[in-house]
Formats: structure tokens, C-alpha cells, sequence
């Protein structure tokens, strides 16, 4: 079994993963490794085709004790797994208060319904306890000038 793998590297020198992205190559686990260079040379074909300013190479990488590719990390750096999991777990967060705020806010109306539609029942009552008794009467005329 040989000891070395084949990953692609474009040329900011970031690494191209299973999950179809560039990494920095700080977390090696991420990047996509290859046992055959004609499989690195396929996919880079592939994505040279999609992105026609991509500049790559296949890289021929030993592996370490974890069976993961010696790299050198990029200087071009990108978020790495813990960094989108928190960004994740931020954007959750703001959609929960945000969906908290909203029936709050919901509740909140409903009650200043109920309380606007009781003030105007008071109000029609008061209105008509202050209409006269006798409904045969005609109501006074406003003079015209």
C-alpha cells in the first residue's frame, strides 16, 4: 500500500473537497485525496471546464499518521467547518428570536384588538343610551345658512 495521495490545488493554493469547494487546507480531513493521479486529473479537467479562469494542479502529497495529506495551508483562508457550524448556529439563533418577536408582537396586536373592540362596544352603547326614548320623534334639523 502506497503512502501518498493526489489532491488538486488551484492557484490561490487552496484544495478542492468531496463537498465541492475550495478550502485553505488547514483542516486536511476536508480535502479531496486520491489514490490514482488519473482520478485528480479528471476532476480537475471537470472543473476546469465549469470555471475557465481556474489555474490547478494535481499534487502528489505524503500521508501522516492519520492517514491525511501533508499540505501546506493556503494564505488565501476560508471558513472552516467550526467557523460555518457557529455562523449556522448564529443564523438559527436570530431566526428564533426574530420568530419570537414576531408572536410577541402578534399576541401583543390581539390584545390591543380585543381592547379597541371593547372601547368601540362601550362607546355604540353609550351612543345609543344617549339616543332619545321616544324613536317616533324625528331628530332636529341642523339650520342651513
Amino acid at each position: 500500500m502506497s503512502d501518498e495521495v493526489f489532491v488538486i490545488q488551484n492557484q490561490l493554493g487552496q484544495f478542492w473537497t468531496r463537498s465541492g469547494e475550495w478550502v485553505d487546507g488547514r483542516e486536511p480531513q476536508r480535502v479531496l485525496k486520491t489514490k490514482h493521479r488519473d482520478e485528480a486529473v479528471n476532476q480537475l479537467v471537470e472543473l476546469s471546464a465549469k470555471d475557465i479562469d481556474l489555474r490547478g494542479e494535481v499534487l502528489a502529497c505524503e500521508l501522516d499518521e492519520r492517514k491525511e495529506p501533508v499540505i501546506e495551508a493556503s494564505s488565501h483562508q476560508t471558513p472552516t467547518l467550526a467557523d460555518k457550524a457557529a455562523e449556522k448556529a448564529a443564523e438559527k439563533a436570530a431566526e428564533r428570536a426574530a420568530a419570537k418577536a414576531a408572536e410577541k408582537a402578534a399576541e401583543n396586536g390581539v390584545e390591543e384588538e380585543k381592547g379597541e373592540q371593547e372601547e368601540t362596544s362601550e362607546t355604540a352603547c353609550e351612543a345609543a343610551d344617549s339616543q332619545p326614548e321616544n324613536r317616533d320623534e324625528e331628530p332636529p334639523r341642523s339650520a342651513v345658512v
